[in-house]
């Protein structure tokens, strides 16, 4: 199946200063499948080391020498390292710390041979006891699950993918194509992203046969919180990742999951999920510009879980419940839209980039509102609201451009798009033109460049 970083991979295969790259991402969200693709595509052979199902190969890099690091590696697998030519993977590089350390010498003494290291508990390695990150030396790529425009691919539609892909703000769309592309997304969110969950659905497009791998994911992430380390009770992990699912679209309040454990011990619990990738903070920020991580509040956040598909499975939704609801943007209350967009947007900026998202609120009595998500293109930021209705009744929206002096605002729903001018409706105060850019929930894997393209126009 396309993923769309096997572009930033090839960037990365050609940069004249290229680094060894550490791919990051949770498990099972296809960092392995990725690179052995791009292997395939680019190399004439690949050397995979395993160092979870082979540890004892992690002698081969007791050297400071990279050239003698290969010529081991070249007699343990019978085979040929040219750089230029062969890539070199070390997977589940955590279970090797010392592995990881060397990947410094590569970049100084070997920088034509192109190394790639990824692990799936990597997160939690940095800073621990034998665990040296060669700062500076490495450069990341964040991984997340599969977006809407990969499940076209994957399921054949080549053509609606190229097609969103090409729109433009203001260009017809016919409602015959929003509506198959709507019943499209309603597959993706009760499917979700989780590679080996799509390749499920392709193969034998069963809700039981699709429900079973999801389930086996789920069972694999409370596997690993025996992984975690000794300095959190595995219980609360286990509390924290059984209730996130139904937390998400609200503030989060450790009372609402455990009333008897204390919020510190399932704040710890939680901080092991997010470093693992399993769930995400969105933090928030008083949005008064770029970095909007400025002034973030890591005490008043909204979570996110990994991937739409298993939260709905978590919660108990079926394929059926998206299917025949009349609005996608009612079922679960629009937690299910909120989750779904903001896995999208968390991984939308450069895969280089630490993956980040927020909310802003003004937590006024008289005057509380609450736009779900803000982000930054380029300079600006700019509110987000997954909300249906007229464009008179986005209250907290209307708030937050005339607080912030803004002029451009994206509202995603079930509604064809549209771009409008509008004027902020609130009561107590002076009001101001904006443009609104309304999309529909599909096209949530092309906001930034829409964005973009918007303000251009």
């Amino acid at each position: 199946m396309h993923r769309n970083a096997l572009n930033d991979l090839i960037e990365w295969k050609d940069k004249p200063l290229r680094k060894p790259l550490v791919i990051r991402g949770a498990r099972q969200v296809g960092k392995s499948h990725l690179v052995r693709m791009f292997a395939a595509a680019h190399f004439d052979n690949l050397v995979e080391v395993n160092l979870e199902t082979a540890s004892n190969l992690a002698d081969l890099f007791t050297s400071n020498d990279p050239r003698l690091i290969v010529d081991r590696l070249e007699l343990q697998f019978n085979t040929t390292i040219t750089p230029g030519r062969t890539l070199v993977f070390l997977d589940e590089i955590r279970a090797a710390p010392a592995v990881f350390a060397s990947l410094r010498y590569f970049y100084e003494q070997m920088p034509s041979l192109h190394i790639i290291a990824a692990g799936s508990l990597l997160e939690f390695a940095p800073g621990s006891q034998g665990f040296a990150v060669p700062v500076g030396r490495i450069e990341y790529l964040h991984l997340g699950p599969m977006q809407f425009d990969e499940f076209l691919l994957a399921v054949g539609e080549q053509r609606l993918a190229a097609f969103l892909d090409e729109w433009i703000p203001g260009r017809d769309l016919p409602d015959s194509i929003h509506q198959r592309l709507t019943d499209l997304f309603r597959r993706f969110i009760a499917v979700g992203g989780m590679p080996g969950v799509v390749a499920a659905h392709v193969q034998a497009p069963t809700h039981r046969q699709v429900e079973e791998v999801k389930h086996s994911i789920l069972a694999t992430y409370q596997d690993d919180f025996g992984k975690y380390g000794a300095r959190v009770n595995h219980r609360n992990v286990r509390t924290v990742f059984g209730a996130i699912p139904a937390q998400v679209g609200n503030r989060l309040k450790y009372a609402n999951i455990d009333r008897d454990t204390r919020s510190a011990e399932l704040s710890a619990a939680l901080d092991l999920l997010c470093r693992a990738r399993v769930c995400t903070k969105v933090r928030r920020t008083p949005a008064n510009g770029v970095p909007l991580a400025y002034q973030a509040d890591d005490t008043n956040f909204k979570a996110l879980f990994l991937d739409v598909g298993l939260m709905n499975t978590r919660l108990g939704l079926s394929m059926l419940d998206f299917m025949r609801s009349p609005d996608l943007m009612a079922v679960n209350q629009g937690a299910v839209c909120e989750q779904v967009v903001g896995q999208h947007l968390l991984y939308s900026a450069p895969s280089c980039q630490e993956p980040e998202l927020y909310f802003w609120s003004r937590d006024k009595a008289s005057s509380a509102a609450e736009v779900d998500y803000v982000i930054a293109v380029g300079p600006r930021v700019v509110p987000v609201e997954v909300k249906a209705g007229a464009t008179g009744r986005l209250k907290s929206l209307h708030m937050f451009l005339r607080e912030k002096k803004a002029s451009f605002a994206v509202r995603l729903n079930s509604d064809l798009p549209s771009l409008l001018e509008a004027r902020t409706s609130i009561a107590d105060g002076d009001n101001t033109t904006f443009r609104l850019l309304s999309l529909p929930l599909y096209m949530v894997t092309q906001v930034r460049r829409l964005i973009g393209q918007a303000q251009g126009s």
